[in-house]
């Protein structure tokens, strides 16, 4: 006999889920830099001067540092470390590309410890003032499906900007190519 899901388990279910796609799109950005070299790792590909590790540390900081531990755990010290105006695209020369991903895998570590701990449905414990404008994220549900979006379109990016590198891709879609 079937027994109704508790309102805990479905909650937990839907945790779990919007995780795993977290998670998925985490490890896509994370694959997309995989085995390059240090000169590749900050070389510029696109017009916008971006590099892939400089998009690694926009993850890091801007994604999982801005949305999960200031604006959903209210952490002080992340919030003052915003009130800087950091440039959060920025690897300086004595950085090696191992601290940059190391730095990005304790971010998803904490970022995760907090999505543990907190209701889907509790607010932002601090906003951003007028950063953007009247647009608001109400819940943790809210901003997961944001990171959600965000870190699958970064990816997207990584991918584009290693197959410039190397000519790696994620996925590749040969059926319906034409024939050269």
């Amino acid at each position: 006999m079937n027994t109704p899901m508790t309102t805990r388990s479905k909650t937990d279910t839907e945790r779990a889920l919007l995780l795993s796609h977290l998670s998925a799109h985490r490890t896509h950005a994370q694959t997309a830099v995989d085995e390059l070299d240090d000169h590749s790792l900050r070389r510029p590909v696109l017009p916008s001067g971006w590099t892939l590790l400089g998009m690694i540390r926009h993850l890091t900081l801007d994604e999982e540092r801005f949305w999960f531990s200031a604006v959903v755990a209210g952490d002080p010290k992340s919030i003052a470390f915003f009130d800087t105006q950091p440039d959060t695209w920025r690897v300086d020369a004595d950085e090696t590309a191992v601290e940059v991903l190391a730095a990005y895998r304790t971010a998803i570590e904490r970022s995760d410890a907090i999505i543990a701990r907190t209701d889907l449905d509790a607010p932002p414990a601090w906003w951003p003032g007028d950063l953007f404008g009247d647009w608001r994220l109400g819940t943790l549900r809210e901003i997961l499906l944001h990171m959600i979006s965000e870190v699958a379109c970064h990816a997207g990016h990584l991918d584009a900007a290693r197959e410039l590198i190397d000519g790696r891709q994620w996925l590749v879609l040969d059926s319906g190519r034409a024939a050269d």
